[in-house]
């Protein structure tokens, strides 16, 4: 094997490390948290932060401020796991010109008691009894106190949740029905904070009645990221490996980056079964082992240079050397210490709550189930460090094998770390705001347009380097009239993608089927998920939404595209390397293009630059049995399809006079007249019955 580390094709983005999400107001409160308290007024708040943005703060300067003046009796902190109950620890506000300190009394931080459930849930009803005010308790003990008290004893409490993805409208979501109920009670308040923004299996967090009454607060990971003192550059991408992934890990860990090793679930294709004979592996791999420091329980190997590194090893069941690294590792005396550990390796830990600020790699083994993972293994590269000025995160996966029996699960695997790289760019990206071009069009206060400004007779794009947001023009885009249309443009648009890019049919149409019309998955598809997100919406704010998503993602693969097109010459050669920010393709991408349309936008595939490095990453047999499994059970339509390929033939002829011809040299032309025969044959059998 060689210890060549490989290029990742990946998309960077680059930043201006501008220092602002860093820098505190009078009050002690970062952007973000300033942000979250000047809504410390609305009873239901969703907070959508990327990891290490402060939202621990956050909710600990609205939640004082309910307490003192808002007729709040009670705060009560509800994490998903113990672990996280650390981030809740006092704090000296005051210090930093706040008018309180956030302190819990520590008999009420139930995430350290040793006691059972039971004991737990007895705590939380003695608490409301009591003269304290603030409680740190598990999602697991909140569902059970509910249970057993019911939602009437909360009254007047301020309930935060954080990690807030776990939650979930599905009905066999406990947290979720529980939280339903306290919305129809109204007599709580609820904080909710995540930085996933989305769930990872396309269900939603509330019922869109529910949702409707939170107050959003977004703040972006691009405002983030574009903020920080050092980290100027994040890149993400995945690689396919053949055999096992021991034997070519590093051809992508570089042992000199202070890296984060997630290694497989013993129950996914990539594992052996053996756990802990994989991180034996690794670890031989790497160097020469030169046994277990007695103090922090760090596995010692000296690299071939002479190098020693400190190896982590969180996958060991051992209960005593395990609690032994995890104190290690959050040594408050160690935080600001680059050298006290090199890498991590974890199965199921060291996602949320975890930081480790120097982190510069996450590398992920084998596809995560859930998309909201994903987004927390990343989150933890991206924390700001003296000297850290870029990190990345490689997905790596089994390569299907023509010979394997479990193909399909093989398959099913690419198109979803697929999947996770399309979301996380978007995750990424700066912030759309999409406009109509109209006559009244111009420049707007605070967004640069470029070297020669603003420009009357064309589509505009500007950038507002503060906000990370990109205003672009398009001709032909429909506007959203209702309010809530409005919310979901501004705050959502990542929620559709990701039920957008979960879809597996249409992730393989998307990258596989050659004869595919774009307009099929930008059109329909995403539709679909339109409609069925949003029933109570009218038709045309649905179609609105519909454009302000496909619009999102299609100029975010764009600019992707220019990055790659500027490396065409070879994605494994480490100075071909492309740093293209996402702004500056999106913008050359809009200035190229003679007019920026809807039609336009709707013709592009938005998996077409992921296929582009596919077809660079993976071996030309994986690739054509890719394709020959696509394309085996490829279906021609379906009824449901038939009907909204109708609906927009119909606007087609209100648009253009005339119905769409099947003899069109325009293939989405063509497909519409499809959808009507199709659709008229349909109804003539019916009628023949």
């Amino acid at each position: 094997m060689t210890s060549t580390i490989q290029n990742i094709p990946s998309v960077s983005v680059n930043y201006s490390q501008n220092g602002s999400s860093t820098k505190v107001n009078q009050f002690g409160m970062r952007p973000m948290q300033e942000r979250a308290y000047s809504k410390r007024g609305e009873q239901y708040l969703l907070i959508k932060s990327p990891p290490a943005s402060g939202k621990s703060r956050a909710l600990m300067f609205i939640a004082l401020d309910k307490l003192q003046n808002q007729k709040i009796r009670k705060a009560i902190v509800i994490v998903p796991e113990r672990s996280i109950g650390a981030s809740f620890k006092n704090e000296n506000l005051t210090n930093f010109g706040f008018f309180s300190d956030w302190e819990v009394n520590p008999k009420w931080n139930l995430c350290d008691s040793p006691a059972t459930e039971g004991g737990k849930v007895n705590s939380v009803k003695s608490f409301l009894s009591s003269d304290d005010s603030k409680l740190i308790i598990t999602h697991a003990t909140f569902r059970f106190s509910v249970e057993k008290f019911g939602v009437e004893v909360f009254d007047d409490c301020l309930l935060a949740i954080d990690e807030f993805h776990h939650v979930s409208a599905n009905p066999e979501n406990k947290l979720g029905n529980h939280l339903s109920k306290f919305i129809e009670r109204s007599k709580v308040h609820i904080i909710a904070m995540t930085g996933s923004y989305f769930r990872g299996d396309a269900e939603p967090v509330l019922m869109p009645e529910d949702e409707d009454k939170f107050e959003n607060v977004t703040y972006t990971y691009y405002e983030q990221l574009n903020g920080y003192q050092y980290l100027k550059q994040l890149d993400i991408g995945y690689f396919f490996y053949s055999g096992l992934y021991a034997d070519d890990i590093l051809k992508v860990l570089n042992p000199e980056e202070k890296t984060i090793l997630h290694i497989p679930s013993v129950n996914s294709r990539e594992s052996t079964k053996d756990k802990i004979k994989e991180v034996e592996h690794i670890i031989e791999e790497l160097g020469e082992w030169q046994g277990t420091d007695p103090e922090t329980g760090f596995q010692l190997v000296k690299r071939s240079n002479g190098k020693i590194l400190k190896i982590a090893d969180l996958v060991d069941d051992d209960p005593i050397k395990r609690d032994r690294i995890i104190a290690s590792l959050k040594d408050q005396n160690q935080n600001q210490n680059k050298d006290h550990v090199d890498i991590i390796i974890a199965l199921g830990m060291a996602k949320e709550g975890f930081d480790w600020i120097w982190c510069e790699h996450a590398l992920t083994v084998g596809y995560r189930a859930s998309l909201t993972e994903v987004v927390q293994i990343i989150g933890r590269a991206t924390r700001d460090a003296p000297g850290k000025e870029s990190a990345r995160f490689t997905n790596l996966i089994s390569e299907p094998d023509a010979s394997e029996q479990l193909v399909t699960e093989a398959v099913n695997d690419t198109l979803k770390a697929i999947a996770a790289s399309l979301l996380m760019e978007q995750v990424l990206a700066p912030r759309f705001n999409f406009k109509a071009k109209t006559i009244s069009s111009g420049p707007q206060k605070g967004f640069d347009y470029g070297e020669n400004g603003y420009d009357n007779s064309k589509e505009n794009i500007g950038f507002n380097k503060e906000t990370g947001q990109l205003q672009i023009e398009v001709k032909g885009l429909i506007q959203p009239k209702s309010k809530e249309a409005e919310k979901i443009c501004e705050n959502d648009l990542n929620e559709l993608i990701a039920a957008f890019v979960q879809d597996r049919s249409t992730v393989e149409r998307g990258l596989l089927d050659d004869g595919l019309v774009p307009e099929e998955i930008t059109q329909v598809k995403m539709g679909k998920i339109v409609k069925e997100k949003y029933p109570e919406l009218e038709q045309e704010d649905q179609e609105a939404i519909r454009q302000n998503a496909i619009a999102a993602i299609n100029l975010t693969q764009k600019a992707k595209e220019i990055s790659i097109g500027k490396n065409s010459s070879g994605l494994n050669n480490s100075d071909q390397k492309s740093n293209t920010a996402l702004v500056d393709g999106i913008r050359k991408f809009v200035t190229d293009v003679s007019n920026l349309n809807v039609d336009l936008i709707d013709r592009i595939n938005p998996f077409g630059g992921a296929y582009s490095i596919l077809s660079k990453t993976m071996t030309e047999e994986s690739l054509r049995k890719l394709h020959s499994i696509i394309s085996s059970k490829k279906l021609s339509m379906n009824l449901d399809e038939a009907r909204d390929l109708t609906k927009r033939a119909i606007k087609f002829k209100h648009d253009r006079n005339r119905l769409p011809s099947i003899n069109s040299s325009d293939p989405w032309e063509r497909r519409l007249a499809e959808g009507v025969a199709f659709l008229q044959r349909k109804e003539a059998e019916k009628s023949d019955d």
